[in-house]
């Protein structure tokens, strides 16, 4: 993969999902590789993003190019990032208000990074073989954490993922995520 390192500075754009916000990264690269500051609270925050203290951080590593994980909105924050490789991301609404349902999605590389606040599901599609996925959250997962999901291929949503369904490798249980029709929006 080519990375475009010339990036000229850090920015953050909220998207058309108040909460959910796209961060450019300065991504410093040469002949050996590249580097990049994925996260920094203080430059992030002055820029607009909200604040947001971690407590763990996750990795998803993904062997083949068509994985699907989500739409998952978990009861936390995600700062989400890809340490090598680029995925297709895709956002959905699932609080209430005027905006439930909207769906945002876009490619994160190493000079992209997403902000994901609560009640609204993530999910991707690797673009490449041997992607490395990392996120941090505001809050530590245990087992039997109950959140809202989503189909990814749910119509209603028409979501132009990159690789057909037909190609896709996806869970059972992300396969089987309800309809939008069939969820309860989020309560603030």
């Amino acid at each position: 993969m080519v990375l475009d390192t010339s990036q000229t500075g850090l920015a953050i754009h909220e998207t058309a999902i108040p909460g959910l916000f796209e961060i450019d990264l300065e991504v410093h690269g040469d002949n050996r590789g590249w580097f990049k500051e994925n996260y920094q609270q203080e430059k992030m925050e002055a820029l607009g993003l909200p604040h947001f203290e971690t407590v763990q951080n996750n990795i998803s590593f993904n062997s083949e190019t068509g994985i699907i994980r989500g739409l998952h909105a978990e009861p936390w924050e995600k700062f989400i990032s890809v340490a090598n490789g680029s995925v297709f991301g895709a956002w959905v609404d699932l609080r209430k208000g005027k905006t439930f349902g909207k769906v945002v999605t876009l490619k994160i590389d190493p000079s992209k990074a997403v902000f994901v606040s609560r009640g609204i599901a993530n999910g991707y599609q690797t673009l490449e073989p041997n992607v490395t996925y990392t996120y941090l959250v505001n809050e530590h997962w245990q087992p039997g954490v109950k959140y809202l999901a989503v189909n990814v291929f749910d119509p209603i949503l028409a979501i132009n993922w990159p690789i057909a369904a037909k190609n896709a490798i996806i869970s059972e249980k992300d396969n089987t995520n309800p309809l939008l029709k069939e969820i309860t929006p989020l309560e603030d």
